[in-house]
C-alpha cells in the first residue's frame, strides 16, 4: 500500500509564517482590529418546539453544511460536507452518538490540496465521501474538485483530526465519486457520469458508473468501468440527475443508494439492490425512500429539497441516514442554504426506508437510547436557537471561521486585542482570495455584531461586515473615507451590479460597533459609536439576494468580517 504522507512541518509552521507576513504588511496601511463577535439565533420553529429531555433537533448542522457523508470506526463517527470555494475545505465532525458533534478540523487545509484561487463561490469541492477501510486502518475522502484542473481526487489519513495526505488525482470524468470496501478487501468507486456519447436521451440524463479501485496505486483500474444505472429508477420516465451514489453491503446483498430529481424541489433518494457489487441492480418498488416533494407548498415548518443521503449503522444497531435539505422562510427564500439533517432508517425489510422521510418532516427526533443531549456544551456544536460569542483573541481560531479561495492566515493576525486584518488588493466582488473572515448564517431570525477599531486613510480603504451569498450577490456595510471625512456606507450588489443604498458622515474618535439583524426576509444594518445606542443605516432591506433561489449556486449565506484596500464604494 502507498504510504500516507502529510507535510507535518508545513502544518506546524504555516500559521506562524502567514501571520508574520500579515503583520509585516500592516505597516503599509491602516490596521483594523475586529473583536467581541456575537451571533444569536431566534427562529420561531425552535421557540415553538422546545426540546424534551429525550429529544434533539434536526438539522444537526445548521447553515451551509450540504452533501453530508458519514463513516464509522469503532465507536467514533465522522461526517464531512461540501465546501465549494471556502477555505479550508471539507469540514469534518466527529461524534459517538450521532447527536453531539465536535468539529475536529478540515480535510483540505493547505493550498497544495485546494486549488480554488480563481473559482466562483459554487465551484471547488463537490459532494465529498468519507469511508473507513478496516483492512488497512485508513480513512479515505474522495470528492470532485471543480477548480484548478484537479477533477476527481482522493486523500487519506490514519487519524482524521491530524491532517490528510496530498491529493491523488483519479483518472475518470464525472462527479460525486464514492468509495466502497467489500468484505473480501476489494475496493470499488461509483460516481455520476454522462451517458456514452450519442446515447443521451434528454436533458438531465445521467448514469452511475463503477470502477475497480487499486488500493496499492490509489487509482481506478483502467478499462474496469461499467454503467450500473442508466438514467435512474425508470428510464422511461426520463428521471434527471441520478447522482450522489453510495454503495453498501447488508446481509449478503449490495445496495446502491443515489439522489434523483435534481437538488431542488424534486430532490429525492432512491435505492437499488444486487447480488454482486457490479449488479445488475434492481430498484425498490417503493422508491423514493426519502423526499419532501409531494406536499403542499404552504405547509407549516417546511422542510424541502431532501436528498443526497448517506447511511450508517448507529448505536444499538439502529441505522441512520444523513442528508441535505432546506428550510425556506415565509417568502420561500433559502438564505442559510442546504443543511445536514438526520433520520432513523428502517431496514427490517428488503430495502431500507427513512423513517418519516416520506411525510412532512418535524424539527425534533427521539434520541438514541442512553444518549444525553449536550449540543452547545462541552465543545459540542450548537443547534436550535443559540448564542455564539467569540472575542477573537484565541490564536487557535474556532474552526467555524473560514476564508474564501485562500487561507485565512494569509490576511489575519490574532492578537490579545482581537483579529487584525491585512486588507488585500481585492474586494468582495473578485474571483480571487478576499480578506474576509466568514461565519455561516444559521438562522432565519438572527442578530450578529462585532466591534471594529479602525480609521481608514483613504477612499480605497474600507472595513466592516459583508453579508455574502456570492461574489455577484452581497451586501457591504463598512467604514471608508472621502476627502478628510469618515463615512459609513451600505452597498447592495445584485447580479454583479452594485448600488449604494445609503451613506452617512460620522465622527470617528474610537471604535465602532456593527450590528446586522435579520427577521423573516428583511435585513437591517445598524451601527453604534458608543457601544450601546444603535442607529440604522438604509432602513430594512430585502434578504432576497442572499437566497439560493435568487442568486443561484449551491451555498448558503456567510457573514464576513471584511476589509479591502480596493474599495470602490463612493459615499454620497
Amino acid at each position: 500500500m502507498k504510504k500516507i504522507t502529510v507535510n507535518s512541518n508545513f502544518l506546524k509552521n504555516k500559521t506562524s509564517i502567514f501571520a508574520a507576513a500579515a503583520l509585516l504588511s500592516m505597516t503599509r496601511i491602516s490596521a483594523q482590529t475586529f473583536t467581541d463577535f456575537q451571533y444569536k439565533g431566534n427562529d420561531k420553529i425552535y421557540n415553538d418546539n422546545p426540546l424534551k429531555p429525550d429529544e434533539f433537533y434536526s438539522p444537526i448542522l445548521q447553515g451551509c453544511y450540504p452533501d453530508p457523508s458519514i463513516t464509522k470506526k469503532g465507536e467514533d463517527y465522522y461526517l464531512v460536507n461540501s465546501s465549494f470555494s471556502m477555505f479550508p475545505g471539507v469540514p469534518i465532525f466527529t461524534s459517538k452518538d450521532l447527536v453531539n458533534w465536535k468539529q475536529v478540523g478540515h480535510v483540505l487545509d493547505r493550498p497544495s490540496q485546494l486549488k480554488v484561487e480563481k473559482g466562483g463561490v459554487s465551484q471547488g469541492i463537490y459532494a465529498p465521501d468519507i469511508k473507513y477501510n478496516k483492512f488497512n486502518d485508513t480513512f479515505y475522502m474522495i470528492t470532485t474538485q471543480i477548480a484548478g484542473g484537479v477533477g476527481n481526487m482522493v486523500v487519506k489519513t490514519k487519524d482524521p483530526a491530524k491532517g490528510w495526505s496530498e491529493v491523488q488525482k483519479l483518472n475518470f470524468d464525472g462527479i460525486d465519486p464514492a468509495i466502497f470496501f467489500d468484505d473480501d478487501g476489494k475496493a470499488y468507486i461509483v460516481h455520476n457520469d454522462a451517458p456514452p456519447k450519442g446515447t443521451e436521451q434528454y436533458q438531465g440524463h445521467r448514469v452511475i458508473k463503477m470502477w475497480d479501485y487499486d488500493l496499492e496505486k490509489d487509482q481506478v483500474v483502467a478499462g474496469s468501468d461499467k454503467i450500473i444505472v442508466n438514467g435512474g429508477v425508470d428510464l422511461s420516465q426520463k428521471p434527471i440527475w441520478i447522482e450522489g451514489p453510495h454503495l453498501y453491503k447488508y446481509k449478503g446483498k449490495y445496495y446502491l443508494m443515489c439522489a434523483e430529481g435534481g437538488t431542488g424541489g424534486n430532490h429525492s433518494e432512491v435505492i437499488f439492490m444486487a447480488d454482486s457489487p457490479k449488479g445488475p441492480f434492481v430498484p425498490a418498488k417503493n422508491n423514493p425512500i426519502l423526499t419532501q416533494r409531494y406536499f403542499p407548498k404552504d405547509r407549516k415548518e417546511k422542510v424541502d429539497w431532501a436528498g443526497h443521503a448517506d447511511l450508517v449503522e448507529g448505536p444499538n444497531g439502529q441505522w441512520y441516514g444523513v442528508f441535505l435539505a432546506i428550510r425556506p422562510n415565509e417568502k420561500g427564500r433559502v438564505n442559510h442554504g442546504r443543511e445536514t439533517f438526520i433520520l432513523p432508517v428502517d431496514w427490517s425489510g428488503t430495502y431500507p426506508v427513512f423513517q418519516n422521510g416520506l411525510v412532512p418532516m418535524k424539527p425534533k427526533l427521539k434520541m438514541p437510547q442512553g444518549v444525553q443531549n449536550q449540543t452547545g456544551q462541552n465543545g459540542f456544536f450548537p443547534n436550535g436557537n443559540f448564542t455564539y460569542n467569540d472575542k477573537l483573541t484565541d490564536k487557535n481560531l474556532d474552526f467555524r471561521w473560514i476564508a474564501m479561495r485562500g487561507p485565512r492566515e494569509n490576511f489575519i493576525n490574532v492578537t490579545k486585542n482581537g483579529v487584525k486584518v491585512n486588507p488585500m488588493e481585492t474586494n468582495i466582488k473578485a474571483l480571487a482570495p478576499v480578506s474576509a473572515l466568514f461565519h455561516r448564517l444559521q438562522h432565519e431570525d438572527f442578530e450578529t455584531s462585532v466591534t471594529l477599531d479602525y480609521k481608514p486613510k483613504s477612499e480605497k480603504e474600507l472595513a466592516g461586515i459583508t453579508c455574502y451569498q456570492s461574489e455577484t450577490f452581497n451586501y457591504v456595510f463598512g467604514i471608508t473615507k472621502k476627502d478628510k471625512d469618515y463615512y459609513i456606507v451600505l452597498e447592495r450588489t445584485e447580479k454583479g451590479t452594485s448600488k449604494l443604498i445609503a451613506s452617512e458622515k460620522i465622527s470617528l474618535s474610537k471604535s465602532i460597533k456593527f450590528q446586522v439583524t435579520g427577521e423573516k426576509d428583511e435585513i437591517s444594518f445598524n451601527y453604534s459609536l458608543d457601544g450601546k445606542n444603535f442607529k440604522n443605516l438604509g432602513g430594512p432591506v430585502s434578504g432576497d439576494i442572499l437566497s439560493t433561489d435568487v442568486a443561484g449556486g449551491f451555498t448558503g449565506s456567510l457573514i464576513g468580517l471584511y476589509s479591502t484596500s480596493s474599495n470602490d464604494i463612493v459615499p454620497n
